[in-house]
């Protein structure tokens, strides 16, 4: 027999109280009963009953499982690539503290909504990097989020042409243990600002592959400066560089691929949004075996209880009733 909850304080201080003021009880009755020269059998039997449904009650407390029955656990599940652009345009402040830093938080909140899908990790500008393969590890994907930086990557500008290769590549390797297409879904987190010229290629191969692009807009379209450890970003002509949310190009990315475009501006938060759009789409049978579990019996205790109860109200005494 197993048990689903120990004996706590609570329970000791119950059982404790139960003793102290039980016992006054049956020594006052002995005492009447004495007096009256009463037969002591139906105190006794009372006493032994009402012991006996109090110890049930606190066993069916303690949740007793006894008798094992087999259930079969399925693991059912998707694999996510995120790909999440690190160009110097992501430090602008117009949505505070920087695009980054709110794409950082929302992370994290993704990646808590996800616990039964592997989720992987991609970093780029012009050129990508894996940060994090695959992985069931939140912790792990929480650390590498956190890590997160502009300077992590060469910031030559923005290219979404190869994190969008390389998601393609590590959902279609032996990397991915998804065999249907639909359970696999790329994330693109940028400003917009796509300054590649194979991107419209990568896309065609994820429609060619069956394989979904959700795209993330984050900023303004009124735009704000990039911050910089200097100051603020200037062009050539020592002019303070402007970046501004593009999402005609995020939301015709989506479009081609069959997903959805959200987004991030100053009055507006999608991430619930694109949790809800991801889970509804349906999960790929991972891994299913059958375990033997005991289940929980409590409620045989309280049936016997109950009787004892009922028993406890049929015995009376000659001349007091209990």
């Amino acid at each position: 027999m197993t048990w689903y909850r120990s004996i706590s304080g609570f329970e000791f201080l119950v059982i404790t109280i139960f003793i102290i003021l039980y016992g006054a009880y049956i020594f006052r009755m002995f005492r009447i009963g004495k007096i009256l020269k009463i037969s002591y059998r139906a105190i006794i039997v009372k006493t032994i009953i009402r012991g006996a449904y109090f110890l049930l009650f606190i066993i069916a407390l303690l949740g007793p499982s006894f008798g094992d029955t087999s259930r079969e656990v399925k693991a059912i599940g998707k694999d996510i690539m995120v790909c999440i652009d690190l160009s110097e345009s992501m430090n602008a402040n117009d949505i505070q503290p920087t695009r980054l830093e709110k794409i950082k938080f929302e992370l994290k909140n993704l990646v808590d909504a996800f616990n039964s899908d592997r989720i992987g990790l991609i970093i780029f500008s012009s050129e990508s990097f894996m940060q994090c393969p695959l992985t069931y590890d939140q912790g792990a994907l929480n650390l590498f989020i956190e890590t997160l930086g502009t300077g992590l990557v060469p910031n030559s500008g923005t290219d979404f042409g190869p994190p969008i290769e390389m998601a393609l590549e590590k959902l279609s390797g032996e990397e991915s243990t998804s065999t249907q297409q639909k359970s696999k879904i790329i994330i693109l987190f940028s400003d917009g600002e796509d300054f590649g010229e194979n991107t419209l290629g990568q896309v065609a191969k994820l429609e060619e592959n069956g394989i979904k692009l959700f795209t993330f807009g984050v900023g303004t379209k009124a735009g704000s400066r990039i911050q910089t450890n200097y100051g603020f970003k200037t062009d050539k002509n020592g002019r303070e560089v402007f970046t501004k949310l593009n999402s005609k190009d995020l939301k015709t990315l989506a479009i081609k691929t069959g997903g959805k475009y959200f987004e991030i501006n100053e009055n507006n938060n999608d991430i619930e949004r694109l949790i809800n759009a991801i889970n509804g789409i349906e999960g790929e049978l991972k891994d299913s075996r059958v375990i033997d579990v005991s289940a929980n019996k409590y409620y045989y205790f309280i049936a016997l209880a109950l009787l004892l109860i009922c028993a406890d109200l049929l015995i009376g005494l000659k001349t007091i009733y209990l």
